[in-house]
Parts: C-alpha cells; structure tokens; sequence
C-alpha cells in the first residue's frame, strides 16, 4: 500500500481527553476516531489490526471445535425477562422501543438469545456436545465511559456458548475454551495469566478471567510470579482428548483477581514469587450450569427417556479491547510496538528522497517484491521531510522498516530497522528483502 493512497490521519499533538497510553496513540496514530464517549469509529489503520485479531480469534475457535455463527445486535426484551435478567441487568443494558411498541435491546451477551436458538432446534442428548460463537458488536452504556477502547460503550466481542449434557461435559467444553484462549493470546504476542474471578452477572459460580499485566490495568491483581512465564500449551494440542492436565498445570498456582481475592491464601506463596500487579482483562470464561437452560426450557431428551436441561458455558474474548491491551503492554515514548501477528502493516518502507530517480526505483522494487510476497508493506512516498518520515512509522508502530535512499545506495546498501529493539542493519537490498520475507510472512 502507497502512503499517498492511503488514508491515515495522524496527529501531532496528543489530544486532552486522551489519559493513557493506548487511547493516545490510537488517535494519534490514526486508528480510531471518536462519534460520541466511547463510541469509536475504527479507520483503516485501526480497522486493520481488529480484522487481524478477529481472524486469531477465529482460527483458535475453529481448532477447538467451536462453530461459528452470527447473531444481531438487537435482541427482543421477551427473551431477557424469560431468564429473569431484563430488570436485574441494570442501567447499562440500552433498551429500545421499536415504533410498534415492542421492547428491544441493544445486546450487551447473548446467552438468551442462542439459548432460544438452541432449544428451538436441538432436542436429544445425541446432538451434543455443541458450541457456537460468533463475534459481534455488543453495547454496555458504562456511566463513565474512559480509556478510549478499554473502556468504552460500543465494543467488538467474541462470544460463544457451550451446550452438554452434563457437569463432567460441560466442565470438558469449558478446558477446550481455557486451552484456546491461552493459545489465542500466546499467538497475538501475549502473556495472558489466567485468574479466578467474579461471574457477576453472567452468573454461575466458576469463571477465570485471561490478565495482561500493565501497569495501566483497570484493577488490582494477585499471582504467583511463575504464571507470568508459562508458556502456551501449543497449537498441536489434542482438543479431543483429556485436556483437564494442561488446565490444571495452569491453575495449580495462586492467581485472582480483586473481586476473589484471598490474602490468606496469598500470603502462602513464598514471599520471593508473590505478585501484585495492575492488569487488563482481554478475556474470560464462565460456567454456570443450567440457569439460563432451566428459567428458558432449553431441554433434551435422554437416552433412556425423559428430558433434561442442558449445562452452558460462555466464553468472551474483548476484540477491539485487545487493540489497546496490546498497546498499554507494548509501546515506547515514540510510539507504537506492534507484535508482528496483529500488526496492520509488517513493513514500512521508507523513501528519504522522494523524487530521485534511483530511490524510486529501488523503493518501488521493494514494495512490489514485498506484496507479492505477502509481507504487507505500507511505503511512505510523500514529500515529508526524512525525520517526519521516521517518526509517523515509528509512531504507528510496524514490526519493520525498510530505509531507502540515494547515498546509501549509490554503496549499494539499504537499511532494515527492528521496531522492538531499535536494531538497525546495513545490507543490500536484495539480502534485506530476503529478509523481511522469512520474517514478515505468518506461517502456521
């Protein structure tokens, strides 16, 4: 992509409403736009790094088993009140009359309206297990909206909702979300510590929220240092098999979140391994049994006859959250570090003499060898000034840049510049786009 046919609006100072990190580079990268408090229009750049997200979120879905589907963001009032959660929700639920008197909402979760979905065309117990998301644009009206997307009112939410038979059942859909929330997070460049943690009003009486520790987090978290460092357990895991080891591995230690918090228990971690930390949650899972399936008559029959509710599970993931999460836990005082899975762009190219005849050449080689590799380079070739060129890219935060101009190559040399570490190279084109291709384009 040519800068000069690009749209990324980018500002040079930070604006006053902006108070932490991610929400100041977001506008000031150009990624977001705001229409109201904590409504956010996303624009291309922005745009980009969620469809990226959206897609890791995605993959690890699929390979877990889980089916996707897609679900409205309006939703019928009845279908609240059937489950006893249309007054209970509170004021943050939006709720809309439409101009033939009915009640509706705009949707915060869904658990109501795919449990009616289900019910209506799952009926014996030899149609489960089942689990189905989708990812939608949910609304919780949050009396203070702040933090840009952290914390904002409209959000991109990844949801799905586990169907079984049973407890044991329930409880092995619930470690198959656990797994591919650990794996999600790992392949985005995330240490997520999985954490016990309040239901609130989704209900049931076991949950984990998955915690990015910034020091920005909107609450106060407690852990065993160990958790911080454990890697992911891989994408070769086996989802059909017995995953309650690999659950347990990551459980084993002390970890929750404030609302849980027991200080009696922290205070049996050695004193060298205790954690306290600020922290961010990018997701959380639930399990809570046959509320909604019992108060909805979501039934099936069984194999000796008779009929049973089923036991649910929901499983969150906060999209356009994660935007900023990654932000808050990976940028520097010139910008942006984007982890190379999610970043909009992998390459920026810079040309620090736009109109030179040989720069240009060398440049425009480099962008067409680049995209049809598949490397996603976004080439700057305005007529800024060198530093202004260097700040935008280091600004929006591309995992590399690529520096192209007339003296160095007259040595026949370019320069390759690593976002993360400020490591710079002098090599040859050719060696630097060799390069950037091993590195830039994702492999499975």
């Amino acid at each position: 992509m040519r800068l000069s046919r690009y749209f990324l609006p980018t500002l040079k100072e930070t604006p006053s409403e902006a108070q932490i990190a991610s929400h100041r580079l977001m506008l000031r990268a150009g990624m977001i736009h705001q229409e109201a408090a904590g409504i956010y229009s996303w624009l291309p750049l922005g745009f980009k790094v969620l469809q990226n997200i959206e897609q890791i979120v995605r993959e690890e879905q699929n390979r877990a088993g889980a089916i996707e589907m897609l679900m409205p963001t309006l939703q019928p009032a009845e279908l609240w009140k059937e489950s006893g959660r249309y007054e209970a929700y509170g004021k943050e639920m939006l709720r809309i009359t439409d101009r033939h008197k009915r009640e509706m909402l705009y949707g915060p979760t869904n658990e109501e309206m795919l449990t009616a979905i289900f019910r209506t065309y799952c009926r014996s117990y030899k149609e489960l297990p089942k689990i189905l998301y989708h990812t939608q644009w949910k609304f919780r009206d949050e009396v203070r909206p702040r933090f840009g997307v952290m914390r904002g009112r409209e959000f991109l939410m990844k949801d799905a909702y586990s169907f079984d038979i049973d407890e044991a059942a329930a409880r092995r859909s619930y470690n198959r979300m656990f797994i591919a929330y650990l794996n999600t997070f790992s392949r985005m460049g995330l240490q997520s510590v999985p954490m016990r943690a309040e239901t609130g009003p989704i209900g049931g009486d076991l949950s984990h929220e998955f915690i990015i520790l910034a020091e920005t987090g909107e609450s106060a978290v407690y852990c065993h240092k160990d958790l911080v460092d454990m890697p992911s357990p891989g994408l070769d895991v086996d989802f059909d098999g017995d995953l309650q080891a690999l659950v347990d591995e990551s459980t084993a230690l002390y970890a929750a979140t404030e609302d849980v918090h027991d200080e009696e228990a922290f205070m049996k971690v050695p004193e060298e391994k205790r954690l306290s930390a600020r922290g961010i949650e990018v997701g959380q899972v639930f399990y809570f049994g046959t509320k909604y399936s019992e108060a909805m008559k979501a039934t099936v029959t069984l194999k000796g006859g008779g009929e049973q509710a089923v036991h649910m599970g929901s499983y969150g993931v906060g999209v356009s959250r994660i935007a900023g999460a990654v932000i808050e836990a990976s940028h520097d005082e010139d910008g942006i570090i984007w982890p190379m899975a999610i970043a909009p762009f992998k390459v920026g190219i810079i040309n620090l003499r736009q109109g030179d005849t040989d720069t240009d050449a060398a440049c425009d080689q480099a962008h067409q060898v680049l995209e049809n590799a598949g490397a996603e380079p976004l080439y700057d070739d305005s007529e800024n000034r060198a530093g202004a060129k260097f700040a935008r890219m280091d600004m929006i935060g591309l995992p590399w840049q690529l520096i192209i101009g007339p003296r160095g190559l007259k040595d026949g040399v370019v320069e390759l510049k690593e976002r993360a570490t400020g490591e710079r190279q002098t090599l040859s084109l050719d060696a630097a786009l060799n390069l950037l291709e091993k590195q830039c384009v994702r492999s499975e």
